[in-house]
């Protein structure tokens, strides 16, 4: 990319043209705000205190998960195939942005709405599903945190796949079904057998997401942790790499 400094004043300048743009499209729209609420009210239904112990907790994280897949991850896939198309980052890109600032500024509206629905999640939490507040909130913090730029990436580089913007339902639905299924949203790690929780520790939102259920719960071990935090770093230098070999930024000829 051609440069990897951020000015404040242009990156906010792309995010309030984006939020515009998505504000506009009304399908987006309703992926970003509505989706993950019937989401978490089906994940609510699903769940058992006899398997996932804390009913309301289990629900508050499987919850934060899919917020930040739905609004985050498959909002911008859609959001990056459909500027690349109109030939917005084209031109953005013939300005004074610079290509981090152009992607940045893309995924701002995104990152924005998701971090308020994560709290309104938590205080939906405390006051109807009587879940406690977070034990330790800072692995919950950094966990939510460094999702963001990850996801924003992982859509990058998932858009240079997705050829228009009704291909991108079926692009994302891998890391979707791998991320619900194996990173602990529905079902536990430690209820897998350890050969199979062993290798889905390693899947790219698993580290995040016992972060936030050790932020929650406080049931994780400091290497534990450790090794979240060195998986999600892991993920998010290749996902740059991705971005920096395979990022489109104009439509396929």
């Amino acid at each position: 990319m051609s440069t990897l400094t951020l000015n404040p004043g242009r990156l906010t300048a792309l995010g309030r043209s984006e939020l515009t743009l998505l504000v506009r499209n009304r399908a987006a729209l309703s992926v970003a705000l509505l989706m993950p609420v019937m989401m978490v009210f089906v994940l609510r239904s699903t769940l058992s205190a006899d398997t996932v112990g804390s009913v309301a907790v289990a629900t508050l994280t499987g919850g934060i998960g899919m917020v930040l897949l739905l609004v985050v991850y498959m909002n911008l896939v859609s959001a990056y195939v459909a500027r690349r198309e109109e030939l917005v980052l084209k031109r953005l890109r013939t300005g004074e942005a610079g290509d981090l600032e152009i992607l940045a500024g893309t995924a701002l509206p995104a990152a924005v709405i998701a971090l308020v629905q994560i709290g309104a999640l938590a205080l939906a939490g405390a006051a109807v599903l009587d879940a406690p507040a977070p034990d330790n909130p800072l692995p919950l913090v950094a966990g939510v945190l460094a999702a963001l730029p990850l996801l924003a990436g992982m859509a990058a580089a998932t858009s240079a796949f997705t050829r228009n913007v009704e291909t991108a339902g079926i692009t994302t639905l891998p890391l979707f079904l791998l991320t619900a299924l194996g990173s602990g949203l529905f079902v536990p790690l430690d209820s897998l057998p350890d050969a199979m929780a062993s290798v889905c520790e390693l899947l790219p939102l698993s580290g995040v997401m016992t972060l936030v259920r050790a932020g929650w719960d406080g049931g994780a071990a400091d290497g534990e942790l450790l090794t979240a935090a060195a998986v999600t770093v892991a993920w998010i230098m290749v996902t740059v790499f991705a971005v920096q070999r395979w990022f489109r930024w104009e439509p396929r000829r």
